[in-house]
């Protein structure tokens, strides 16, 4: 049997598609839109870029304005006691309880203040508003990582929905060829040319292909749901390279200088370092807590009072009274004792800084890590593509001889079911290295930093709908 349903697989179909298929950049833009860890990403970023205006107006006037107004009545009698004193020994000889007219009053009074205060010196808002600067870029780093990230993440499980197309694309396939070498095993078994067990060995065979068949659907839909995941909505239909993808070595093609370049942009690790700059400086605003504050503040106050009262019974007469007042002065304050928690404080932040340290050391060992792999991975997947292309052309002409010789009896079904599965394996085995070289030239770009739109660009060229 020829092998003509390879050949066709090999050519990544489209070509006589009718509808259009969502290329690489298609789906790159839905995610944009629809990626829920992009638009976190974003909202963090827009969130950390309020942080300096905030800093920022702690160290510009503050001005607050206060206003009062009370309105009171008051009336009624005021009972007190009187001593009896004897004229003539002058002494007491007795109290009695009196009433007089108490003082009748209302009263309205009003006050407003306005107050501005200006921070001369305080340490720890001037600390502050270096460390928010420092925050800011930290976010923008992190969220062009993230930016970064979707392009690697998009790429992937983009190839993965198509691996897993070619996976059942072939499995599909070997399960009809196992089925017409079944067939053909019950007629020939039927006219006594092969035993029995040739026969049993087809159907186990075929058996095994249909359960393929069935796991190759379940990640085929696996894989259309990781994608859907970033996308928002599933996308039937992805563009699968034309033909040939060209191999090409990285550039610069020395290892230890993608290393030099990841050490120096990859955004994990500079995020990482602006991550203990902004440790480094929290341990300098909380020091400024012990340091003492100087602050300018002028105030303006107002206040009036109208009114009118009587004296037991006399008749009501105004009062009024006003006052304006403007004053300007300097308030030095110093902390003196606050319970050792600014000590505590201050130590935190130490410990933080220091494990923020740890942490850029870590990151610069993983991304020195990451980019030897994946500069070891490009390379490699160069060599084993080019290695699995030429054992598929083997397996395809291992299966063409095994079938002729089972034509004429110098070959068992056995052996007919071991070049079609041989052929199977290759297959899947070598359109999956095509994809993880793609994938792996970016992770290298990625590790390096300098992962790009032109980059999936570049792979989209090789793309057709």
């Amino acid at each position: 049997m020829k092998t003509k349903w390879t050949l066709a697989l090999l050519a990544f179909g489209a070509a006589s598609q009718s509808s259009h298929s969502a290329d690489l950049l298609e789906v790159y833009q839905q995610a944009l839109q629809s990626d829920p860890l992009i638009r976190e990403a974003e909202a963090n970023r827009l969130a950390s870029e309020e942080l300096m205006p905030q800093a920022r107006g702690l160290l510009l006037p503050q001005i607050t304005a206060t206003a009062f107004e009370q309105r009171s009545e008051s009336e009624g009698d005021n009972l007190f006691q009187q001593q009896i004193i004897d004229p003539v020994t002058e002494e007491v000889t007795g109290i009695i309880n009196v009433t007089a007219p108490f003082e009748d009053r209302n009263n309205e009074f009003s006050q407003w203040e306005l107050q501005l205060t200006q921070t001369v010196f305080n340490w720890q808002q001037i600390a502050g508003l270096q460390q928010a600067n420092k925050r800011v870029a930290e976010a923008q780093v992190t969220y062009e990582s993230a930016q970064q990230s979707l392009l690697l993440r998009v790429a992937e499980r983009y190839f993965d929905v198509l691996a897993a197309e070619d996976s059942l694309e072939a499995s599909s396939a070997n399960r009809e060829a196992i089925a017409k070498q079944l067939d053909q095993s019950q007629k020939r078994f039927e006219v006594g040319l092969i035993a029995i067990t040739d026969v049993q060995e087809s159907q186990a065979a075929f058996d095994q292909a249909v359960a393929d068949e069935i796991a190759a659907k379940r990640t085929l839909a696996t894989a259309n749901y990781l994608l859907t995941e970033i996308t928002g909505t599933p996308i039937s239909d992805l563009a699968e390279p034309t033909g040939e993808i060209p191999l090409e070595s990285p550039q610069p093609a020395v290892e230890e200088d993608w290393v030099r370049l990841a050490l120096e942009q990859n955004l994990d690790l500079v995020a990482g370092r602006i991550n203990a700059e902004v440790a480094s400086k929290e341990v300098s605003v909380r020091q400024g807590a012990r340091l003492p504050t100087l602050d300018l503040i002028v105030s303006r106050r107002n206040q009036e009072s109208t009114g009118e009262r009587s004296n037991a019974g006399s008749d009501f007469f105004p009062t009024a009274f006003g006052s304006d007042q403007e004053s300007i002065s300097l308030q030095f304050s110093v902390p003196v004792f606050t319970g050792m928690r600014n000590n505590s404080r201050v130590k935190e932040a130490v410990h933080l800084h220091r494990a923020a340290r740890e942490r850029v050391q870590r990151l610069a060992r993983e991304t020195e890590r990451l980019a030897r792999d994946s500069y070891l991975g490009v390379l490699t997947e160069i060599s084993r593509t080019k290695a699995l292309q030429q054992a598929l052309r083997s397996a395809e002409t291992a299966l063409e001889a095994t079938q002729a010789g089972f034509e004429v009896g110098t070959r068992t079904t056995v052996d007919v079911l071991d070049a079609q599965r041989n052929l199977f394996n290759a297959r899947t085995q070598f359109l999956r290295a095509r994809y993880d070289y793609l994938l792996n030239v970016l992770r290298l770009k990625q590790a390096a930093g300098n992962l790009r739109v032109q980059d999936l660009e570049k792979i989209n060229g090789l793309l057709g709908s």
